[in-house]
């Protein structure tokens, strides 16, 4: 198992801390990037070889987005770090900001040396208070030995960061709502064009990156991109942190070489509890479409392969099901977390995810019709692409997945009024 890149001090004694860190060599490549005088384009350029892709959900190459922002623009830029991790499933980037939080922060110094920017900002979930404060603490270590704010080790780069407590919606995980969220307005998503990229926080260019996006930097630019490359697989560098959870024995955080077969990280994770049977998994968090447990037995993690088999990597959250789950009843819990946390901005996820969650709350309950089925089918299309943000897609695509690969429960509910298992 490769889990070098981040979690490699995970087990040490109080791994958080500044002094942990700085024995790891923490903070030394961003001294040598800032003192050296690095070439930004060399840095962006070892980031594109690296193939590292966002680790929030999307997949969208480091590099290339890093080279969207304008470093010649004369006024403030900002970075921001998305630890907003609401998604059922997802619980990554929390443990990164309590085990260490020094390579997120220096992941994010050399970022903003990179682009030219002077002040960044973590946005952290509402509802991780202990992770908030981890970070706070190791922010004021960071200031206190001189690796953030102002003339960085001599030299005329100054980065201060800042970390940013959200309110626990689950919209704010979208890129731009964040954005609004840190301004002090209504956490809604923003129309795109213009990207933050032009028009960012408080309008000005602005590049927002997951937290294990970030926390992967300090490796790539300390080894080089290839070597962080060949830790994964062509077009799916590095490794990746996978948080396994529902029904197996171990559930957990496990950072493993991207392209790793699926069986191996559920072995990892001790297998399926109970000496069950594997019946499905969600691989990529709540928001992607479902994949039966023997397809998923034949699949590597990493983005290409999740996509040949009709669903996404997403964040990495991967949620495993055995033979004693209605699907149904599954569907219907996921269905009410949408309804609940859509922004209400877009009519068609505002009433859209309200139907989705009453047809659905209806078959499990022994109410359905044959023709709710065709019905929940017809909802999810009038309601994907339909919207500003992706939260939409994210209440169809679960719908759609148990549609396509478990439909004979469904009409067993509705025909029996009662579970098929």
């Amino acid at each position: 198992m490769a889990n070098e890149v981040i979690f490699h001090s995970i087990h040490q004694p109080e791994s958080w801390k500044l002094s942990c860190y700085l024995a790891a060599g923490g903070y030394e490549t961003l001294k040598k990037v800032v003192t050296e005088k690095v070439s930004p384009d060399e840095i962006i350029n070892q980031v594109k070889i690296s193939a590292l892709r966002g680790r929030g959900g999307a997949g969208f190459p480091t590099g290339l987005k890093w080279s969207f922002m304008p470093r010649n623009y004369d006024g403030d830029k900002y970075i921001v770090c998305n630890t907003d991790e609401g998604e059922p499933g997802t619980f990554k980037d929390r443990d990164i900001i309590r085990f260490n939080p020094h390579q997120l922060i220096e992941g994010m110094a050399i970022a903003a040396y990179t682009m030219g920017v002077k002040v960044g900002y973590n946005y952290i979930h509402g509802e991780i208070w202990e992770a908030y404060e981890r970070f706070e603490e190791a922010l004021d270590e960071a200031r206190a030995a001189g690796f953030l704010g102002d003339r960085l080790f001599g030299t005329d780069f100054s980065f201060n960061l800042h970390a940013h407590h959200g309110y626990g919606a689950y919209v704010c995980g979208e890129e731009t709502a964040l954005l609004e969220s840190i301004e002090g307005k209504k956490g809604q998503p923003r129309f795109k064009p213009p990207f933050p990229a032009s028009f960012g926080l408080y309008g000005k260019p602005t590049t927002i990156n997951n937290t294990e996006t970030f926390a992967s930097i300090p490796y790539i630019i300390r080894h080089g991109g290839q070597k962080f490359l060949e830790l994964g697989k062509p077009n799916n560098g590095g490794t990746k942190i996978f948080s396994v959870s529902g029904h197996v024995n171990k559930p957990g955080n496990f950072e493993i070489g991207m392209g790793t077969p699926f069986s191996e990280l559920l072995e990892m994770a001790g297998g399926v509890r109970n000496g069950h049977k594997l019946k499905a998994v969600i691989p990529g968090g709540s928001s992607v479409p479902v994949v039966p447990g023997e397809i998923m037995m034949d699949l590597t993690m990493d983005y290409d392969s999740i996509a040949k088999a009709g669903s996404y990597l997403g964040a990495g959250s991967v949620i495993v099901m055995d033979e004693t789950v209605c699907m149904v009843k599954a569907l219907e819990r996921l269905s009410y977390f949408y309804f609940e946390e859509s922004c209400g901005q877009c009519t068609p996820c505002r009433e859209g995810t309200g139907w989705l969650y009453r047809v659905i709350h209806r078959i499990e309950n022994g109410q359905g019709r044959p023709e709710d089925l065709d019905l929940l089918a017809s909802v999810t299309q009038n309601i994907s692409g339909r919207t500003i943000c992706a939260l939409g897609d994210a209440a169809a695509m679960p719908v759609q997945g148990m549609l396509k690969h478990y439909r004979n429960e469904f009409e067993y509910h509705i025909e029996h009024k009662k579970c098929m298992v």
